[in-house]
């Protein structure tokens, strides 16, 4: 199996924002769909985000909508997850995953993806 690796975590104040990426070195990223989760101390991982291989989506859960973007470049075989308006509430683990379960909505669910990177930080902080 061949993981994702996710960088470009960090710590920002409230209200920064910071730009994820997700690399899939050794496979195409672009057959599959792809979605972004997190994962606080003590929480459940939570799916936030998921876009199709085609033209479905990207969907986002209410607590980021408006303020997170998903984007891919099939050229980079990357995937990107822009974080604006950061909260206190975002910090988290952050990762992506595929699998060819298919993104149609909001509802991202873990067990719907097969393939995983190790995470990159995110922190909110003064």
């Amino acid at each position: 199996q061949v993981q994702l690796v996710e960088s470009g975590g960090g710590s920002v104040q409230p209200g920064g924002s910071l730009r994820l990426s997700c690399a899939a070195p050794g496979f195409t990223l672009d057959v599959y769909h792809v979605g972004w989760f997190r994962q606080a101390p003590g929480k459940e991982r939570e799916g936030i985000s998921c876009i199709s291989n085609s033209d479905g989506g990207p969907y986002y859960i209410d607590s980021v909508k408006g303020r997170f973007t998903m984007s891919r470049d099939d050229a980079k075989n990357t995937v990107y997850l822009k974080m604006n308006s950061l909260k206190p509430e975002d910090p988290a683990v952050y990762h992506c995953a595929v699998d060819s379960w298919p993104c149609i909505d909001d509802d991202v669910r873990a067990s719907d993806y097969g393939t995983w990177g190790q995470g990159t930080q995110v922190t909110v902080s003064t």
